[in-house]
């Protein structure tokens, strides 16, 4: 009776109920199906009218509304409480100085945008960096298979993407072997397919490692949650101009935080802070990442 009154847009309301203790059974269904233009008579039973709509909440009421989870969400909330119950994961911080980043983007922006149809982001910079990286640090890199680590000899990046149907990380694939141009050209890809909900598997499967941009939307600072199977994510947060020392003195530069969350079972903590190190180092001085020192 149910599965016909949905399928068919029936208000029950509106039948009458021969069941016991006036329920709406399948053969009341099934004869207003037959001729719906009328409704058999049921002796002197009239029909009950409908509720009526809900009154604006005044002070003091608490309303609540209850809405179930989608099937993405669902599935995103077993893969994070997963990821908590099976790493034991750990938090380590640094900041970095965005001048000579943002100084060089400013000062290429727009040849760069004429050469190859596509802006000069932040995340190129990073996803360069975290590459870097990750050669020195293979470790960061692998990811736990039973008893066994599984060092990873590629770079397959996924990068966070907020989309109307929830937060996705589709993967950059071989972004060591990509130039800037080809990095932001892949992640523009990326981005617009998440948001046209017209990502596949294939785009969302197999990453080595993550970056996340909690920054875009003004997140300061926050401690990512591992992306299973991966060992380790980056987080990226807002960039934010701060006094901070320079050659003995107290001058403004744009600064962000960044946060390497790690599963301690395979990585040291000397190795996530060295990693965090060599990051910081390429970013405050870019021409490491074009000369590979």
């Amino acid at each position: 009776m149910r599965k016909l009154v949905a399928e068919h847009g029936i208000e029950p309301a509106t039948l009458p109920a021969s069941g016991k203790q006036g329920r709406l059974t399948k053969g009341d269904v099934l004869a207003y199906l037959s001729n719906p233009t009328t409704i058999p008579e049921q002796g002197p039973k009239t029909l009950s009218p409908e509720p009526p709509a809900p009154a604006p909440s005044s002070p003091g009421e608490r309303p609540e509304r209850r809405v179930a989870m989608t099937r993405l969400r669902r599935r995103a909330a077993e893969r994070l409480l997963a990821a908590q119950q099976e790493n034991a994961i750990l938090t380590t911080f640094n900041e970095v100085n965005m001048q000579a980043v943002v100084a060089l983007r400013d000062r290429y922006r727009q040849a760069f945008e004429k050469q190859h149809d596509i802006k000069l982001g932040f995340m190129s910079f990073f996803v360069r960096a975290t590459v870097e990286a990750l050669k020195r640090f293979p470790i960061i890199n692998a990811s736990v298979d039973g008893d066994d680590i599984v060092y990873h000899d590629y770079y397959d990046l996924g990068i966070a993407v907020a989309s109307a149907r929830g937060l996705v990380v589709p993967v950059i694939r071989d972004a060591g072997r990509l130039t800037f141009a080809e990095i932001e050209q892949r992640i523009q890809k990326l981005v617009e397919k998440a948001r046209g909900s017209s990502l596949t598997l294939e785009d969302l499967m197999g990453g080595t490692f993550t970056i996340t941009n909690g920054g875009i939307f003004g997140s300061l600072l926050s401690t990512p949650i591992l992306n299973p199977p991966q060992s380790a994510i980056l987080g990226m947060h807002r960039v934010q101009d701060r006094a901070v020392a320079e050659n003995d003195q107290v001058v403004i530069r744009p600064m962000m935080y960044l946060a390497l969350s790690y599963d301690h079972r395979i990585i040291d903590g000397r190795e996530a802070i060295s990693f965090l190190v060599t990051v910081k180092e390429q970013l405050e001085d870019p021409g490491r990442m074009l000369l590979q020192i």
